[in-house]
């Protein structure tokens, strides 16, 4: 987010007028910037028009690539490097190597997958997240619209839909 953001801030306590919140919202034409809930709500990335997440994808090929790594490392260490052939077994079966191709298939999908996370949400170890009001992390879930992406409607107007769609508290924040 860009320094000096100024948003309307719709506080809401039930995650079923949420949700009417969003769609009423949305209808009117407003963009909205973001909803946070102490907990997660069934339906509110359908509400707020979310595409599906392509990180099953780059798991998937974070994990393909572990296994690949995984075999041509046991091929080559045992194949080529130092082949021993032990009671008449031969050196590179694949048998063998299932256990070590899967924990390193697992290990690069799940340290592949948080990485991708981490980058894609701009989740930065010395950045630290804005609070648009303290309850929700607690009890409340709250709709923040930033005044910049809705550049046509004034102030007023975004209150009073906020409070025609359920907020129970609507409030201004600015950020520097």
């Amino acid at each position: 987010m860009d320094a000096d953001k100024h948003f309307v801030v719709g506080v809401f306590n039930d995650e079923d007028v949420l949700l009417d919140g969003i769609r009423k919202v949305r209808s009117g034409g407003v963009k909205i910037q973001e909803v946070y809930s102490p907990f997660p709500v069934h339906g509110i990335d359908d509400a707020l028009g979310y595409k599906k997440s392509r990180l099953p994808i780059a798991a998937f090929l974070f994990g393909m690539t572990g296994t690949g790594l995984a075999l041509l490392m046991q091929f080559w260490m045992l194949g080529y490097d130092w082949p021993m052939i032990i009671g008449g077994k031969n050196f590179a079966s694949l048998p063998p190597f299932i256990p070590v191709t899967f924990e390193l298939t697992v290990l690069l999908a799940a340290l592949g997958m948080v990485g991708t996370f981490l980058i894609v949400s701009d989740m930065k170890p010395y950045k630290w997240p804005r609070q648009f009001d303290i309850r929700s992390t607690q009890d409340m879930h709250v709709m923040a619209i930033d005044l910049a992406a809705n550049a046509g409607k004034s102030k007023e107007e975004l209150k009073r839909l906020l409070n025609e769609s359920g907020a129970v508290e609507v409030n201004e924040k600015s950020f520097e």
